[in-house]
């Protein structure tokens, strides 16, 4: 018996490596290759969306982010969706100087929802043909100055979707911003700069994307509307060939939030999401990618795929080994040992792997994270933490109902403010 729970162990071990270990290469892509670089196409037209619920502590010092870019301003337009507010949102908006439509609909309720209204509304009023791109930013962003002249350098090319480096205003908060924080400048350095180097398609991540007009045409607005709408947008544009983009150089920031109890809510949501695209698109996904040997399939399949699968496996193995263990009292001291070997090894592991994702990711972005010296280095050390949550929180993500809640945004700091953070 113990040497089968070795044994099963081990393959199972071998299993989660092999699938996932293009990722390791694509670490050593983004260490040792030079972001993509292009030049502008030309000068393009953007509607910039923004959904926003009760975001009057921030949305005002967004759209003032919007409105210094260096780029031509009569080629920019703000349009926010104040969706189901019961605050001043709308007006703080509009005097700031966006184009505000008000939605209250406690039906369907959701970013994706609140931007197929504001999409049909813009339609409306200013046709389908008169912007060449829409970007989608949440209320909290801020974006740098070069921002959209960055992206607008990217756009027009072969890629009709556009992702950027998502970096954030509160690393240094405590131990929760910053595992969010080096999670996303991962995602970015080491997993979309390294897919776009290779040739492959990139990820949308919640925010800071930028959309042709030929998609938002196809789709006739905005027709993604599970509890992760962003990765169900990436999923089923791949599916349909498309080979999203990254920019390196348009960064914007981002806030992370700060109590467990939002984060345990905001990634439940997460993790049931990315169960309900699984559930939807995989069988799609696996074809693509055996029919038409498409590695974007493949990658975006592992990304969606319940990795969290493999790790239950092992409780239920274990499990049924303690149950074991209960009926045969002569196995109990070698297989609870052979257990405890196990799952140490296992801790120590998947710590390790962790750790190096993020003593890497520190190492080479450190100029890019705006904290205290001494907090990156801490938050190294934490950042495995932060990942293991996810274990009882995909769990419970299994089982729960999960509805969309929105989590508060606090911190209002222009990017000067946010890079002057030490």
């Amino acid at each position: 018996m113990v040497e089968l729970l070795r044994d099963i162990s081990m393959i199972l071990g071998g299993i989660f490596t092999i699938l996932y270990f293009y990722q390791i290469i694509y670490m050593f892509v983004g260490l040792i290759k030079k972001p993509i670089v292009l030049e502008a196409v030309k000068q393009h037209r953007f509607a910039v969306l923004i959904s926003a619920r009760n975001e009057r502590k921030v949305i005002g010092q967004l759209i003032e982010s919007i409105k210094q870019q260096n780029y031509p301003t009569d080629l920019v337009d703000i349009f926010v969706v104040a969706d189901n507010c019961t605050d001043d949102t709308a007006a703080i908006a509009r005097s700031a100087g966006a184009k505000v439509y008000e939605r209250f609909n406690q039906e369907f309720i959701g970013k994706g929802y609140a931007l197929d209204f504001l999409i049909r509304e813009i339609r409306e009023d200013y046709g389908r043909e008169v912007f060449d791109g829409y970007f989608v930013l949440d209320a909290d962003n801020i974006l740098e100055e070069n921002y959209i002249a960055e992206m607008n350098k990217t756009f027009g090319h072969k890629h009709n979707i556009l992702t950027s480096y998502r970096n954030s205003k509160n690393y240094g908060s405590n131990w929760i911003s910053a595992g969010y924080s080096l999670w996303f400048l991962r995602e970015a350095k080491y997993i979309n700069n390294s897919r776009m180097i290779l040739g492959t398609s990139c990820a949308v991540s919640g925010t800071g994307f930028l959309i042709h007009k030929k998609i938002i045409n196809k789709n006739n607005g905005w027709i993604h509307h599970l509890l992760t709408e962003d990765i169900e947008f990436t999923v089923d544009n791949v599916i349909q060939g498309e080979v999203i983009g990254y920019c390196h150089s348009a960064i914007l920031y981002d806030e992370q939030p700060t109590r467990f109890i939002d984060s345990w809510n905001q990634r439940l949501r997460w993790s049931k999401g990315f169960y309900q695209v699984f559930f939807k698109y995989g069988r799609k996904l696996g074809k693509k990618a055996v029919a038409e040997k498409s590695f974007s399939a493949y990658d975006m399949l592992m990304t969606v795929a319940p990795g969290i699968f493999l790790t239950m496996a092992s409780f239920i193995l274990a499990g049924l080994l303690l149950v074991f263990c209960l009926f045969n009292p002569l196995a109990r001291s070698g297989v609870l040992g052979a257990l405890k070997e196990m799952f140490g090894f296992s801790f120590a592991m998947s710590y390790g792997t962790m750790f190096m994702m993020g003593f890497v990711t520190t190492m080479t972005e450190w100029k890019q994270i705006h904290s205290k010296a001494w907090k990156k280095i801490v938050y190294m050390f934490t950042f495995p933490l932060y990942v293991f949550t996810y274990i009882p929180i995909s769990i419970v993500a299994i089982f729960k109902k999960i509805k969309w809640v929105p989590i508060r945004h606090d911190i209002a700091k222009s990017a000067v403010e946010i890079r002057s953070t030490q």
